[in-house]
């Protein structure tokens, strides 16, 4: 399951475009269900979102004390407070498949638009601005906040790293390795930007001046997800088919651990509370807990006898929960650890 597929609206080769639907189907065939939250004395909480099949995306921490996501069918960014209140605000573009958003040094939420093929910028008062990315059908997937008061975001179909200045002002960077399908990147301990290269099998590194280093994963293309900075100087990711958790040092010195559960399609990964990383299994709908020196624990995620839907991005809230979204049900979860 490649994260940069687009589900709606897409440009994408059609076998890319139905292995995502066929993965969201089977899950929602198997694991129907209907639920809006749980007592407080559970862990769980989940919420539904209010636009229909909107497939909730990517989530992370607001600065005004909510979380925010993206809505990919949806074509809206969502706002959902601690309480569990949840605004929807619509991208002014049709159809742009809003993927990637990050905090801004600006105090804005910036986003990507895959379909769009624009950045786009949302004040915490919902109003949104939109700015073309330079190379047409790039495929803007995912961004994050970068150095010296700019965002970097990656740029699939062209092969790409973009940067943005708050300005509106784009600079665009070539991967040395051609058709690398570029994934998730995150701002490193080292200050420069790391990322995912999903058919290369390798991680990507670029400085703020853009110059690249790249390290190959021992795995088959198409298995990397995301990638989050750790605790201890490293950064993480996730091997969906080989259901592995991996560390690369700033050095680019690769380990990889395995998730106990067989076939759990680890997705989402951050860095959370006491210390650990905390990643999504879709296939094994649980949160997932490993400590800097591997130790992998795993929770299950249920809604009374109810497993919950597909569990994919995952952020740590403003009250220390972690949030995530859970895309083929249409809702958002809610999981403090006890």
């Amino acid at each position: 399951m490649r994260l940069t597929t687009i589900v709606a609206g897409s440009k994408a080769p059609a076998k890319r475009r139905n292995l995502w639907r066929l993965r969201i189907s089977v899950l929602v065939i198997a694991l129907t269900m209907t639920v809006s939250a749980v007592s407080a004395s559970y862990p769980l909480t989940v919420y539904p979102v209010p636009t229909p099949s909107s497939v909730p995306f990517i989530i992370t921490a607001g600065p005004d004390g909510a979380l925010w996501f993206t809505e990919q069918s949806g074509n809206q960014i969502g706002r959902i407070t601690t309480d569990g209140v949840v605004s929807e605000y619509l991208v002014p573009t049709p159809s742009s498949t809003p993927s990637g958003i990050a905090v801004g040094p600006d105090g804005a939420l910036w986003f990507t638009e895959q379909s769009g093929n624009q950045i786009g910028r949302i004040t915490t008062d919902g109003v949104v601005s939109e700015y073309p990315v330079p190379t047409l059908n790039s495929n803007p997937v995912r961004i994050t906040a970068g150095p010296y008061g700019a965002l970097w975001f990656t740029e699939s179909y062209a092969n790409q790293i973009g940067r943005i200045t708050t300005d509106g002002v784009f600079s665009e960077y070539p991967i040395p390795t051609a058709n690398s399908e570029l994934g998730a990147i995150a701002a490193g301990p080292d200050g420069a930007l790391w990322f995912t290269e999903q058919s290369s099998s390798q991680i990507g590194r670029i400085t703020t001046a853009g110059v690249f280093s790249e390290y190959p994963v021992p795995i088959p293309p198409g298995d990397l997800a995301d990638i989050t900075a750790g605790p201890d100087g490293a950064l993480w990711f996730t091997e969906q088919d080989s259901n592995k958790i991996g560390r690369i040092t700033t050095a680019g010195v690769v380990s990889e651990y395995p998730v106990p559960t067989a076939g759990s399609l680890p997705t989402g990964i951050t860095a959370g509370p006491n210390s650990a990383l905390w990643f999504t299994e879709i296939y094994g709908n649980k949160i997932g807990r490993i400590t800097t020196a591997g130790v992998i624990t795993e929770y299950p995620l249920r809604v009374g006898q109810h497993r919950l839907i597909g569990p994919i991005i995952i952020a740590v809230g403003p009250d220390a929960a972690l949030w995530f979204t859970a895309g083929p049900s249409n809702k958002i979860g809610r999981y403090a650890p006890q």
